[in-house]
């Protein structure tokens, strides 16, 4: 058996200095495309994640702006990293093709801090805030400012068998506990989640280390921290990792694979996305009759968890042609009727808390209480321009979760942290 802090050697990042602008210099800049000015309306081009239904938002919205402007919804590749690489080399060339953008939550700050987009202002701005939850308005700001519109957020629940689980468990100590009853009974037991070295990793970890009053970084984002809290979290999760009642594929699962893995009746709980209930329900029918969900377990007795946030923000790129019809078109695309059709036929929940009450939203999210309760305190990734380097460094240091040595880990990723602040950027 290799020595685990070896292998962590072999797996630490090499450092590089400012990797984003490295890449950059590699890739000549996309061919901006065309502003749609000539003989016609302006084109609003708005660069987003592949989302089912949205061009029906977007035929609305150029339906209402009645010849003023028309947005051409350009759809960016499905992973989140290619999704951010085309922006940043583009943004960094200052390509005036790109007018609206919709940005991972954990790139906002990043953007914001290169000034590649611009700040929401006066009734722009007052319209985003009014209603949008705190969590993901959060997300949106930098410095103070306001720098993106929350168009949808997301947090992952608890799945659990309820033919096999009477009551769902509070703590993960519990869970892991439960899960070794059912595996002495011979009954599917797995505690299926996102294992494999990615953000995955990283959100399971934040979520531990938030639920157990945990900072990784200091208030204002500048310094790495790493407490006590961030130790006990680590504990928590090689311990689960350790348990005998992960999948065998744990360090190497991610979303997708772990969704399928429970479909097959292979465990008794999972910690995933809402995407996997309307997958499930289509899938294995009978199966979904026995699933239900519910708040992820929390580190202590009688202190609930706190759960990160995931989603998608609008931004507006400071080399947009039309930026005042650019902010029309965002605040058009992610108002409550609209987030209200997405979260329906999209399965994105939405950001404005108004719209949970909405009677069309109950069928299409039983779990929308949960979601919610979930939402009102949650937990965000290191609010930092920095933030992609520390989740590199972060995801290669706590892969595979079995060989964490809780303090030491904890001493390894605050250094690391502390580099990646410090702009000396990473690659793994």
């Amino acid at each position: 058996m290799s020595d685990p802090d070896e292998a962590r050697r072999r797996r630490r990042p090499r450092a590089r200095a400012v990797a984003a602008a490295a890449a950059l210099t590699l890739v000549a800049p996309m061919a901006a495309c065309g502003s749609g000015d000539a003989g016609g309306p302006p084109t609003i081009n708005l660069y987003y994640p592949p989302e089912q239904n949205l061009q029906k938002v977007v035929d609305d919205c150029n339906a209402r702006a009645q010849g003023r402007y028309e947005i051409t919804y350009r759809v960016l590749p499905r992973q989140a990293d290619d999704q951010r690489v085309q922006m940043v080399r583009r943004l960094a060339a200052e390509d005036s093709g790109m007018d609206l953008l919709g940005l991972d939550v954990t790139w906002t700050q990043e953007f914001a801090s290169a000034d590649w987009i611009r700040e929401w202002t006066g009734e722009n701005k007052a319209e985003v805030e009014q209603g949008t939850l705190a969590g993901p308005l959060e997300t949106a700001r930098y410095e103070d400012k306001l720098y993106a519109a929350p168009k949808n957020t997301n947090v992952q629940l608890l799945w659990y068998r309820k033919d096999l689980v009477p009551q769902p468990p509070t703590t993960w100590d519990q869970m892991i506990s439960a899960a070794q009853q059912l595996r002495d009974q011979g009954k599917p037991y797995q505690v299926l989640t996102m294992g494999a070295q990615y953000e995955g990793l990283v959100v399971l970890y934040n979520t531990l280390a938030e639920s157990a009053g945990g900072k990784i970084l200091n208030d204002d984002g500048t310094q790495a921290v790493m407490d006590a809290g961030t130790v006990k979290a680590l504990e928590q999760l090689q311990r689960f990792a350790t348990s005998g009642v992960t999948s065998p594929s744990f360090s190497n699962a991610t979303e997708d694979p772990v969704r399928l893995e429970f479909q097959s009746g292979a465990g008794a709980f999972q910690v995933n996305w809402p995407f996997v209930y309307p997958a499930l329900q289509e899938a294995n029918p009978e199966l979904a009759k026995q699933v239900g969900w519910a708040r992820i377990p929390g580190v202590d007795d009688n202190t609930p968890s706190k759960v990160t946030i995931g989603g998608v923000n609008l931004a507006v790129s400071s080399y947009s042609k039309h930026p005042e019809l650019s902010f029309e078109a965002a605040r058009c695309i992610r108002d409550a009727e609209h987030q209200k059709f997405s979260a329906i036929n999209d399965g994105v929940p939405p950001t404005i808390e108004a719209v949970y009450d909405e009677p069309e939203m109950a069928e299409a999210y039983p779990m929308k209480e949960t979601i919610l309760e979930e939402l009102k305190e949650p937990a965000t990734r290191p609010l930092t321009p920095a933030y992609q380097s520390i989740s590199t460094v972060m995801s290669a240091i706590l892969s595979p979760p079995s060989a964490i040595r809780p303090q030491q880990t904890a001493d390894e990723l605050r250094g690391a942290i502390a580099d990646a602040l410090q702009s000396k950027g990473v690659l793994p």
